[in-house]
């Protein structure tokens, strides 16, 4: 899929916190929350750095946009490195986010079609940074990985 030009501005944003997590020796996924071409926030993943259950890049992202009116979710479009775990996905439909753009999904994928039952516009950039930036921790930190989604290394 082609991204725009304010898509790929966001999209890098993205993998600049995936950058930073995978610096700060976590799982590199990141994620921007944008409305109306102004980030509202940024975040990544954060398990590890913060020993958290649930510091996704995505929650994460979420969590340090702080509370905001409902209308502001409903106007806004969720970046994420990443194709979205189902504890993400559902966090953007429960803030009923309506767009969400993935940087990839061949590493992992198992939200999608569920979040598209809910009418959230799905785009797909298959990003060569965000495949590399995986493929990357599958070699050298698999068990990162494995504890994250809950399988063996």
């Amino acid at each position: 899929m082609t991204l725009t030009d304010d898509d790929r501005r966001f999209l890098d944003l993205a993998i600049e916190q995936a950058q930073i997590g995978w610096d700060e020796g976590g799982v590199p996924i990141g994620s921007v929350l944008v409305r109306d071409g102004e980030v509202l926030a940024v975040g990544r993943n954060r398990r590890f750095q913060m020993d958290s259950a649930i510091r996704h890049g995505e929650t994460d992202c979420i969590e340090n946009a702080g509370r905001l009116p409902a209308r502001v979710y409903r106007e806004s479009v969720l970046y994420t490195t990443l194709s979205p775990c189902y504890m993400c996905a559902g966090t953007a439909v429960m803030y009923e986010i309506p767009r969400i753009v993935i940087g990839e999904n061949r590493n992992f994928q198992a939200s999608e079609d569920w979040l598209r039952s809910f009418g959230k516009e799905i785009v797909v950039a298959d990003d060569p940074g965000c495949r590399a930036l995986m493929e990357k921790m599958l070699a050298e930190r698999p068990e990162l990985w494995a504890e994250d989604i809950g399988e063996e290394a």
